[in-house]
């Protein structure tokens, strides 16, 4: 009877309301139910996405080539283990693959390529399908801007243009040639000094200073005096170089977005870094627009520098460019100039410290040359040993400096300035080698990797051998995507003579004058930034020839 009374209590409801109403308790009761059936779905739910997620985790990690990932972090907590030597890292993985998967924060895939073959259809033939993109843009954005270095499309394709035509101007090179010309003296001046001393020297610190001292002169239409005999504080430079490492840190932390909208850590830092190299561009900027103002007054010629002759273009024509437009540029050249050279005449120095050898074929070959070569007779030149062999380092009889020219791109191979260089996938895509790359993919060309490896170069890969790049005596280039010190494809770097004639004119005067050793116990480490710097310069002693 107790449970039919029950029965027809909850068959007919009341109205009274109340907690103590059966029709209360039941509708209760199925609230209670519904909330055990969702969170047994959403529990199904998630611990299937959980199964799902860790199941491809486990098949990405089975792939051949897969740099170890972990759950959200993706490769980033393997990459930071191994910072210390990065790029031996990843080049000992290409070793055994010639692919190398990276998988980034979130899920995010990328691969490290080192094929020739993948490397000119992602530079060339397929060219329009691997941009920049958002996700390497983002990280370059306070530094580089929308510079030719981080822009796409139609905007890198107009700079480009510009850019281009500027520097296949005579006016240009020679103006370029006198500034690399003196900015070599000054330079093996101070290492004369440091000789006579016998005091180790960084190498590193003095190439930095000539680079940026020549690229302001030459690109922008001012001297820094970053080489006068007291060598000053630069305070650009460190925010320069702390701005380009702090920017590329962010390929190595999950949380730099995060950090960036509260402004701490590293990218409190970076502000301020930014904040200092745009004051010294802006400056740059508005005193080249005085300059021009005064030129179109009294009619008189533009200055040669890139900058002047570029802003003097832009004004002929339809285009209307922003400081920050120009800010962009201005950095993106002193990266170009300033870093790439520096960077490879530390690591040639170094090389023939190692390799003296190579040193003495240079000396007979610089020696042989000034043998050779006769100029007019100048009283100041007669008084000064630097000011008399610079004389014979003319554009003409630079070009004849093959050795010399081989032992620079050897450097080049082994220590390229950029040695990672990234894009982005548009579309999927099929690589030569039969990698399928799907949309939105980061494919990197690793140049550290590639000249270093045996199916590349051969058993002597690892050595540093300038005569394989010479026949008969004669310089013979490589294929472009094989050596990619200077990009390749549509991209290929439109200052490389440049930076040949400034690295071959510095390089045989020092050598002409001096024999370099490296001071021991040194620890000689790429720095982690978008150039391959080192981590703490090359200290040597010079000795005078």
């Amino acid at each position: 009877m107790k449970n039919l009374k029950n029965v027809s209590t909850l068959s007919v409801p009341s109205g009274t309301g109340g907690d103590g109403c059966p029709w209360h308790r039941l509708k209760w009761a199925s609230a209670e139910i519904w909330q055990e059936v969702a969170i047994a779905v959403l529990t199904v739910v998630v611990l299937r996405f959980i199964f799902i997620y860790f199941f491809a985790l486990y098949q990405k990690n089975q792939r051949p080539g897969q740099v170890r990932c972990w759950p959200i972090v993706g490769s980033t907590m393997t990459l930071n283990a191994n910072m210390n030597g990065l790029h031996d890292f990843l080049a000992e993985l290409h070793e055994k693959n010639e692919v190398v998967w990276i998988t980034y924060p979130f899920g995010l895939d990328g691969l490290y390529i080192t094929d020739p073959a993948s490397t000119e259809h992602m530079l060339k033939i397929n060219f329009p399908n691997y941009p920049k993109g958002d996700e390497i843009q983002l990280r370059m954005r306070e530094l580089l801007g929308h510079g030719i270095f981080a822009a796409d499309g139609q905007e890198w394709k107009d700079t480009r243009k510009v850019a281009s035509f500027q520097f296949s101007s005579a006016i240009l090179r020679n103006f370029s040639a006198d500034v690399f010309r003196e900015g070599a003296i000054v330079l093996s001046r101070i290492v004369s000094q440091f000789a006579q001393s016998r005091l180790p020297m960084d190498m590193q610190n003095l190439f930095m200073r000539l680079t940026l001292d020549t690229t302001c002169k030459v690109g922008l239409g001012v001297e820094l005096g970053c080489l006068s005999p007291s060598l000053p504080d630069v305070p650009f430079a460190k925010h320069f170089d702390l701005a380009n490492e702090l920017s590329f840190s962010r390929y190595l932390d999950p949380l730099w977005k995060f950090k960036k909208f509260l402004n701490i850590g590293n990218e409190k830092c970076l502000r301020k870094c930014v904040e200092g190299v745009d004051a010294f561009s802006y400056n740059i900027i508005n005193q080249r627009r005085i300059d021009l103002e005064a030129c179109k007054k009294d009619g008189s010629k533009v200055r040669p520098d890139l900058l002047s002759r570029f802003m003097s273009v832009l004004e002929n024509s339809d285009e209307v460019f922003s400081d920050k437009v120009l800010r962009d540029h201005v950095v993106n050249f002193i990266i170009a100039g300033r870093d790439t050279s520096a960077v490879t005449l530390s690591w040639f120095i170094y090389m023939l410290c190692l390799n003296p050898e190579v040193a003495e074929k240079i000396f007979e070959e610089v020696t042989c040359l000034e043998q050779n070569e006769s100029s007019p007779y100048n009283a100041e030149r007669e008084d000064d040993p630097f000011i008399r062999f610079a004389e014979v380092l003319t554009f003409y009889n630079v070009g004849k400096l093959q050795y010399l020219h081989a032992a620079l791109t050897e450097t080049l191979r082994l220590y390229p300035p950029v040695h990672l260089d990234g894009k982005v996938a548009d579309k999927d895509d099929v690589f030569p080698n039969g990698v399928k790359v799907k949309k939105g993919y980061l494919i990197t060309y690793n140049a550290y990797a590639m000249g270093r490896l045996e199916r590349i170069w051969g058993p002597d890969a690892k050595q540093y051998k300038p005569e394989r790049w010479l026949k008969d005596g004669i310089f013979h280039q490589e294929s472009p995507f094989k050596f990619v010190s200077f990009h390749a494809g549509n991209r290929q770097c439109l200052g490389k003579e440049s930076a040949y004639l400034q690295m071959k004119m510095t390089a045989a005067l020092l050598i002409r004058f001096f024999k370099f050793e490296l001071v021991p116990d040194q620890n000689i480490q790429p720095r982690l930034m978008f150039v391959l710097t080192m981590k703490e310069g090359v200290q040597v002693i010079a000795t005078p020839r």
